[in-house]
């Protein structure tokens, strides 16, 4: 099986496992890009919201396609113009103005470690190498088990962060870990998908084919537990006492 067939198989796979409503979003760092691969199709007031677009299409950006939001540059350690090194100063002056992001609190913020020309952008499925990360939206339910994947594959659990949203890109690629986003305001007004309710989750590619074995098990094992103790609520407000071997085999009446 081709790399790009083996993607688009573990896309679906993971897809169904977690029953998504959006496609799981291919990200690449590179220094080089393929013939034909495209710009974005429209000029957007965040790079977070590339992960929405990327949903349905592939494509390829540049620092010159980030260029309204500064933040943004920052953690993607993309190459700022005079204007964009300009508006994060000014971001940075608000931020500490409103006590939302303290002198002290830049240095936590996460930042790719090393630079690259262009960032590709594609649905999972479409994704022609090993992407660095890979990006879901999620409910508390699928993010339930895709912590329970976390525990397993990497024997940690992933960090819950905060603002920026697209921060979470440069943690999962440093460390090599995964990280849950909370999302931030901006990426909650950018990002249709990113309602109320949904998170981001970030897997590093390198580990996907492992997570994905993970969460198939898990989703069923999950699915499975949920009738086993929805059967015992009824029993006990019905005024039984089940063992849990009574509860097992009422699962299969």
């Amino acid at each position: 099986m081709s790399q790009q067939n083996n993607l688009a198989s573990l896309a679906e796979r993971l897809s169904s496992a977690l029953k998504l409503e959006q496609a799981p979003v291919a990200i690449r760092f590179t220094d080089s890009i393929a013939a034909g691969v495209s710009g974005p199709a429209t000029r957007v007031p965040a790079g977070c919201r590339f992960w929405q677009d990327a949903v349905s299409s592939t494509f390829v950006t540049s620092a010159s396609d980030h260029n309204l939001c500064a933040i943004g540059v920052h953690t993607h350690n993309l190459e700022p113009s005079a204007s964009q090194q300009a508006d994060l100063m000014e971001a940075l002056r608000v931020f500490g103005e409103l006590s939302y992001v303290r002198p002290q609190d830049v240095a936590a913020i996460p930042v790719l470690a090393s630079r690259h020309k262009y960032v590709v952008y594609s649905p999972l499925s479409e994704a022609e190498t090993t992407p660095d990360v890979v990006v879901v939206f999620v409910d508390a339910n699928q993010t339930l088990i895709l912590s329970e994947a976390t525990q397993q594959v990497e024997g940690q659990t992933a960090p819950a962060m905060g603002r920026p949203a697209c921060a979470a890109i440069p943690q999962v690629v440093n460390t090599g870990r995964a990280a849950l986003s909370l999302g931030c305001c901006g990426a909650r007004a950018y990002l249709d998908v990113l309602t109320e309710g949904i998170a981001i989750f970030g897997i590093p590619g390198a580990k996907l084919p492992a997570y994905v074995e993970r969460i198939e098990a898990l989703s069923q094992a999950n699915a499975i537990l949920s009738k086993f103790h929805q059967l015992r609520r009824r029993d006990v407000y019905a005024g039984k006492s089940p063992t849990i071997k009574e509860s097992l085999g009422a699962m299969g009446a």
